[in-house]
């Protein structure tokens, strides 16, 4: 049999088996196994392997809800710096202190959302605009919570005028966020994540990849402890912010001694409980040598609930009447987003010496930035993660005060960081340009090439040009390292500056720069202004494609390309990230294939394009050894080493890939130059035939030829199938598995 598995973006299986007639043979609407109706009905020749294609496109752009996944991107990015650790083969403490390191960088993310929404809904609309008469004015949905003196009506405030109650109403905001995502990580947890896979003893062998071991792809309780654990963190941020208004004003020099303590009493419940949580995301990682179906439920149960009990606790000592309490000036929160981004340096700066050390011990050249790929990745998280919430926050004040002299706007830092995108987007771009020229030259360089792979065919210039482009623009996608390096190193220095900047003058970048020569007074003015405006841009472009996904399969489909390869992984560092596809794709395709071998005894050609093949060689890897033997993989397109061998290096590196070869029956791989996605696998193993075919041609004619009487298209990354060289290595790749394939076993007789 030959079972084939697409790649992004998903088809249709008849395209795949290349017949508009197809039955459903095993699963759902979600992910099924399609043969043709012929081959079901047993109608089919027997000279040729039947075929059947995995369809697994829904996983990622299925119904509307994939529309809100857009949310999470932050959670998403800073899942995979967890699995981008250098390779170090018995460096177990080590391996274990980079996943914590992670988790809790993770953590500090969920803390940074909720803190910005508690700052949009708690400090801007409650207690800066419900405050002050014009801007009640310029938003009388807010006339319920004004004061008595800002009261346009009656002259009389409502039961919600004072502040802590205008807090205690404003906190429905974040608590109803948090629980929406708790919401959705539990019901993608059941609905993709929650698939058994198929039981085997661990493999012996470390110095292959984790990708054999039985539990790999059955995260459940760490899932459930982690989501318990950011539910309780961001519950608890939310009563944090709602306390300390409150806490301030009681702790002043003569105000009410029961207030005092019941505020000490409460900030001492929260430190404790914040203490929990984090103990329990430090407690242990993940538990890949067996399958872990123990549940921690009194933990997963007690944490959220006791963290919601102190918010509602919370809420009534804020809501607590205080004659002469004033909303003015800024909540004391200001010091908290200082104190999350200095803790999120901390980390980054901690994990990137946890990295470095063990790629120093298993150096692999080929390895993305040096092993420093996974730091780089949770710094870029962290920053996509500040810059999100101070763009929010300084479109909504600049929403609810027009004239930016009514309110005194969102903390100091969340401007500043909103004020490094300029900056960023200037680096950016001269890193563009510097890429745009060398690929230019590099285009120059094919050109030549091109001339000479077509010996006696007349030259057509501007198809030699087309070809030398496509192959030039494919080769950009080996200069990641490098983009990511340069964006890294900016998204360091100005977060330090930011945050120096915020902390030192305790001004706005405009306000700092006003004394100071008159070019960094344009240069500070235009980074805020601007920043603000491209943050809301951007907000506004991201709802709108958001929109357009909820209401369009298509856009759907598109989200979902970018989740294919993001959403890879399982969610081993932070809970509220798009759901793990492959915890759902990898069991469905072992268990289809250990129970086909098993019933038949016959062997069995896995086929994968694209991130296809690396769904196939995951399923490969989680077969026991003795079916392992029996497949023979086909790979093309593959992006096994020029992406995950790479950037993955301690589950997709050489070792991995040479253990992956050694253990199945055979494997062949195809590629172009022209595809920027797929690439060899780099197998280094001289006593078997060769893994990589010579890469095909593309376009499959120069000219016109009388096979190919119009001009041939480029195919770069598609349609692998059309080339003449891909039947041909398939044959080779079944004649090297057996000459001949057995037909089923013959069941036993039923007993009387």
């Amino acid at each position: 049999m030959e079972l084939l598995v697409h790649g992004v973006g998903g088809t249709t299986p008849e395209k795949m088996l290349g017949d508009p007639r197809t039955v459903r043979v095993t699963g759902d609407d979600t992910a099924a196994v399609f043969r043709r109706a012929e081959d079901a009905a047993g109608e089919a020749s027997r000279d040729e392997p039947v075929q059947e294609a995995y369809v697994w496109c829904n996983l990622t752009s299925g119904d509307r809800s994939r529309a809100l996944w857009l949310v999470l991107l932050p959670f998403m990015v800073v899942n995979l710096a967890h699995w981008m650790r250098p390779a170090a083969a018995g460096r177990h403490r080590m391996v274990r202190l980079y996943g914590l390191l992670v988790r809790l960088a993770a953590l500090t993310l969920t803390v940074l959302l909720v803190a910005a929404v508690c700052e949009v809904a708690l400090d801007l609309v409650a207690w800066q605009c419900a405050g002050v008469h014009d801007c009640v004015r310029r938003h009388s949905w807010l006339t319920f919570l004004a004061p008595h003196a800002s009261t346009a009506f009656d002259g009389h405030g409502s039961w919600w005028s004072p502040p802590g109650r205008r807090l205690a109403l404003a906190a429905l905001v974040p608590t109803a966020l948090t629980g929406l995502l708790w919401y959705l990580s539990h019901r993608t947890w059941s609905a993709y994540e929650s698939h058994q896979p198929l039981s085997h003893d661990p493999e012996p062998d470390t110095d292959g990849s984790a990708l054999t071991m039985p539990g790999f792809w059955y995260g459940r309780r760490l899932v459930a402890r982690l989501r318990a654990a950011h539910t309780a963190a961001a519950l608890l941020t939310v009563a944090a912010a709602l306390a300390a208004p409150a806490a301030r004003f009681d702790h002043r020099p003569g105000g009410p001694a029961v207030l005092e303590a019941v505020s000490r009493l409460l900030t001492a419940a929260l430190l404790a409980w914040a203490a929990a949580v984090v103990g329990v995301v430090c407690r242990r990682g993940r538990s890949e040598t067996r399958l872990d179906q123990q549940a921690d439920r009194h933990l997963v149960r007690l944490l959220p609930l006791g963290a919601l009990a102190l918010l509602l606790l919370t809420a009534a000592y804020a809501g607590w009447a205080r004659p002469g309490w004033r909303s003015t000036g800024r909540p004391p929160g200001d010091p908290a987003f200082g104190g999350l981004m200095l803790a999120q340096g901390l980390l980054v700066v901690a994990l990137a010496v946890v990295a470095r050390y063990l790629y120093r011990r298993t150096p692999d050249p080929r390895a993305g930035m040096r092993g420093l790929g996974g730091p780089a990745v949770a710094l870029l998280a962290c920053a996509l993660g500040g810059v999100l919430s101070g763009g929010l926050a300084q479109r909504v004040a600049d929403w609810l005060d027009g004239t930016r002299a009514l309110l005194p706007g969102p903390p100091l830092l969340l401007t500043w960081q909103a004020s490094t995108i300029p900056p960023v987007l200037a680096v950016l771009l001269l890193l563009a340009a510097g890429l745009a020229a060398r690929t230019a030259r590099l285009a120059r360089a094919e050109r030549t090439r091109v001339r000479h792979e077509h010996p006696g065919e007349p030259e057509d210039p501007g198809r030699t040009r087309a070809i030398a482009h496509v192959r030039a623009m494919s080769a950009l996608t080996d200069r990641a390292p490098l983009v990511v390096a340069v964006l890294t190193v900016t998204t360091l220095l100005l977060g330090g500056v930011a945050l120096a900047g915020a902390l030192t003058t305790r001004k706005t970048p405009d306000g700092a720069a006003r004394r100071t020569y008159d070019a960094l007074q344009a240069v500070a003015g235009i980074s805020q202004a601007l920043g603000s405006w491209l943050i809301g841009l951007g907000f506004l472009l991201f709802v709108t494609w958001g929109r357009r996904a909820y209401k369009d399969a298509s856009a759907r489909r598109t989200i979902g390309i970018l989740w294919d390869v993001g959403t890879f992984w399982p969610r081993a560092a932070h809970p509220f990230a798009p759901p793990c596809y492959a915890e759902r794709a990898v069991p469905d395709l072992t268990w289809r294939m250990a129970t086909w071998t098993h019933r038949t005894g016959g062997r069995l050609v896995l086929s994968g394009h694209s991130q296809g093949s690396v769904l196939a060689a995951a399923a490969a890897w989680q077969l026991p050894p003795s079916v392992r033997g029996r497949i023979a993989l086909l790979t093309y397109g593959s992006p096994l080493e020029r992406l995950y061998g790479r950037w993955f290096p301690a589950h997709f590196g050489p070792p991995a890939l040479v253990a992956l070869h050694r253990d199945v029956a055979c494997w062949s791989n195809l590629y172009r130059r022209t595809d920027p996605i797929g690439g060899p696998v780099r197998v280094p193993d001289d006593a078997s035939p060769e893994v990589d075919h010579a890469p095909l041609r593309d376009p499959l004619a120069y000219g016109r030829t009388p096979e190919h009487p119009l001009p041939a298209p480029l195919l770069g990354h598609s349609d692998y199938q059309a080339d003449p060289a891909f039947a041909r290595a398939r044959a080779r790749l079944l004649s090297r598995l057996r000459p001949e394939l057995p037909g089923p076993r013959p069941e036993p007789p039923a007993p009387r």
